[in-house]
């Protein structure tokens, strides 16, 4: 229990700061950890600082730097930038998560791998069974998420008294308690924010926390408070694409033109053309074309 917790300060900085969408601190601090106590330790640095870099859309440092002779425990990350990244067929990297799930259910970073790529392939059911596989707090948030998804708030709540019973103070904790009460709405909305602020004050400002705030906001109808909380997202990341969504909402609730919602949607198709928000609109274009040729007259008769 001592070593454990000797790991947990010893990355917390590096961990905390990734949870809260500060993937550059994240990478600094993990780069000053040069002699980590253990072998372990050195492994889950690693681990976190080429998943911060493939936040940033920078694949190509996991995709040169994990090979064959890399920690076992590393190596799912180059599936996820291959896969993130296009640079391999995406059906092939599914059928081999799909292979190495069901051989190696016991790696973390595998479990993590394969949810988030069953995610993007919106196999929530997959993801879903993947995590029942691990019980830390990642994997939980995750699974929390997902509930989220599925808009079963009741079954989020009781894995969220999971977390808090192993660590009530902990950011992913703090931040999945958020989560709950931005679903659950009402005067939870609130609540939420105070949780989005206090993050913000002990860590500093992300785009992830201010996103979390502006979603408060406009639950409340507090939209300018959203708009000013979104354009400082803005100002830290130009195409953080849940920025860009929330922008594209608060546009059309604030009642402003439609250039300007048309803006943001063109720059997140631009940044993230495979981004659900893209699949989905999409999807809803392709429906409405399909149900206007069903009811077009193709061969109108003579008016009487």
């Amino acid at each position: 229990m001592a070593r454990q917790q000797q790991d947990v300060d010893e990355l917390f900085e590096v961990k905390n700061f990734f949870y809260i969408g500060n993937y550059q601190q994240c990478i600094n601090e993990a780069q000053k950890l040069r002699k980590p106590s253990t072998a372990e330790v050195a492994i889950q640095r690693d681990i976190f600082t080429y998943r911060s870099y493939m936040a940033q859309n920078k694949f190509l440092v996991a995709l040169e730097e994990i090979h064959g002779a890399s920690p076992l425990e590393i190596q799912p990350l180059k599936l996820l930038a291959e896969y993130l990244s296009g640079k391999s067929n995406k059906d092939a990297v599914v059928a081999q998560i799909d292979q190495e799930i069901s051989a190696n259910a016991n790696s973390e970073t595998l479990i993590l791998v394969a949810a988030t790529i069953y995610v993007n392939e919106n196999n929530l059911e997959s993801a879903y069974r993947t995590l029942h596989a691990s019980d830390n707090l990642e994997s939980l948030a995750f699974i929390i998420d997902i509930l989220l998804k599925l808009d079963r708030v009741d079954l989020a709540r009781k894995k969220l008294k999971e977390m808090q019973d192993k660590d009530d103070d902990a950011t992913l904790t703090q931040l999945a308690q958020a989560w709950i009460n931005v679903a659950s709405g009402g005067d939870k909305l609130q609540d939420a924010y105070y949780i989005y602020q206090e993050l913000i004050d002990k860590y500093g400002s992300t785009p992830l926390l201010l996103n979390g705030q502006a979603v408060t906001f406009i639950g409340q109808a507090k939209y300018e408070e959203a708009e000013a909380a979104l354009q400082e997202a803005l100002d830290k990341d130009a195409n953080y694409p849940d920025t860009l969504v929330n922008m594209i909402v608060l546009q059309r609730h604030m009642g402003k033109t439609p250039e300007m919602a048309n803006r943001f949607l063109s720059q997140l198709k631009d940044a993230n053309p495979d981004h659900a928000f893209i699949k989905d609109l999409k999807q809803k274009e392709t429906d409405f074309s399909r149900i206007c040729q069903q009811y077009s007259v193709s061969n109108p008769s003579t008016p009487l």
